[in-house]
């Protein structure tokens, strides 16, 4: 059910990338399979959708099947390997650089096959032994950031080698080799609008023996520079060697020159919020002894209760043994404002009184002294011997004698006394 792709041309081999492995997967066989990739060369793995039936039968199956990757063991995969798989119906591409870390030590991926309309699964262990290559150092390395590629297009044999093509007619270098490959989106881009056929964007770094050319070196120039700072093209000579079929950003691309980076061991200086050596740690002893916390509970308490008690007792004193009394307060105040208070105090007994029984006598304060028309002193409405518990609160013009009539309007129109 697979074909492995182990044997390259002479051709190929030249210009495959270093660090760099790709795998296709199209299906899973539920078999194990070991694979030998080598540092600073191309690996491709291809896994084939047709099982022999369907090789012979020239049959293709199309359903959909999706991949999951991982680390055996792990629900994930390593931090140097990534996959990517479009549409149920495409290839999925297993990707990245392998670490020197990973030099030596088997690293075993299971590759779990769903498929999406009979829901079976199948499961594929994919075995790499990953062999250093250090025979040819890489020092200077360049970075570039092609606009209108997705990761699946770029690890295509023909693509890279085209891209690998140009970069060695500009550079001029004895040995160029791709050493690693990551789509833009795991850089912190933005998916692309579905439109126009707009691509996410890869960054490709490619290693080369022979410092940069000077068309990679006009990038950091002042001129260019500052075209970049306002957002315009920078003008690169050699563009046009990649416009064909690359879109290059050439403000996002990286030179580096690890011959000038020099490794020394600064001395530490003490003082600066670095704490001197105190030797190994020591953690206390599991035989500690308990610590009585009473008296720390009693001052707690006591000292906040006993300023409480000081101030009651103070506050106590100020307010029942400290008053003037009456006696004095009357003293000290006029007559006529003693008076004026006298009688508010009354009149407020009084209504007071009336509102607790309304079948007493009304106050003679309330009464009428005079008639409002002839000017004669009218006797009290009340008497002592007036039977007062059946009258209503309020008084019509029939029950008041005393009362002044107001003519009233008729139907008619007229008025009438």
């Amino acid at each position: 059910m697979m074909d492995t792709v182990s044997a390259m041309s002479p051709a190929a081999l030249s210009s495959s990338t270093l660090l760099l492995t790709a795998i296709l997967l199209s299906c899973a066989d539920g078999k194990t399979e070991s694979v030998y990739w080598k540092n600073k060369q191309l690996n491709l793995h291809v896994i084939s959708r047709l099982n022999p039936a369907e090789k012979k039968n020239g049959e293709l199956s199309n359903d959909p099947i999706t991949f999951n990757t991982n680390l055996m063991g792990y629900p994930d995969r390593p931090g140097w390997l990534r996959y990517i798989q479009r549409t149920p119906y495409s290839d999925g591409v297993l990707y990245g650089s392998p670490t020197f870390e990973s030099v030596g030590k088997p690293t075993v991926i299971e590759i779990t096959a769903y498929n999406r309309r009979t829901f079976e699964t199948a499961r594929h262990n994919l075995i790499l032994n990953i062999m250093s290559a250090e025979d040819f150092p890489l020092p200077y390395q360049a970075e570039f950031f092609i606009k209108n590629m997705n990761v699946e297009e770029m690890l295509a044999s023909e693509i890279l080698g085209d891209f690998l093509g140009a970069v060695k007619n500009v550079w001029q270098p004895e040995r160029l080799n791709a050493i690693n490959i990551t789509s833009a989106l795991d850089r912190g881009g933005r998916v692309p609008l579905p439109i126009n056929d707009m691509k996410e964007g890869v960054y490709v770094m490619v290693g080369a023996d022979v410092p940069f050319s000077s068309c990679l070196k006009e990038v950091e120039n002042p001129q260019n520079q500052l075209r970049c700072s306002q957002e315009m093209e920078p003008a690169i000579s050699c563009d046009k060697k990649f416009r064909a079929q690359f879109n290059i950003d050439w403000c996002k691309i990286s030179l580096v020159d690890k011959t000038k980076q020099v490794l020394f061991a600064q001395e530490v200086v003490h003082g600066e919020g670095i704490l001197p050596d105190a030797g190994e740690y020591r953690p206390p002893s599991e035989a500690l002894k308990s610590r009585d916390y009473y008296a720390d509970f009693l001052i707690t308490l006591a000292v906040p209760s006993a300023v409480a008690i000081v101030l009651f007792a103070i506050l106590g004193y100020i307010m029942c043994c400290r008053r003037e009394g009456m006696e004095k307060r009357n003293m000290q105040t006029p007559d006529i404002q003693l008076v004026h208070h006298s009688a508010i105090q009354k009149s407020t007994k009084e209504l007071r009184d009336m509102s607790n029984n309304r079948e007493i006598a009304w106050p003679l304060s309330t009464l009428p002294v005079f008639h409002p028309v002839t000017g004669e002193m009218v006797p009290p409405l009340h008497t002592d011997n007036y039977d007062n518990t059946n009258m209503p609160l309020m008084q019509t013009q029939q029950t008041m004698p005393h009362q002044t009539q107001i003519p009233q309007q008729q139907n008619a129109g007229k008025w009438y006394p």
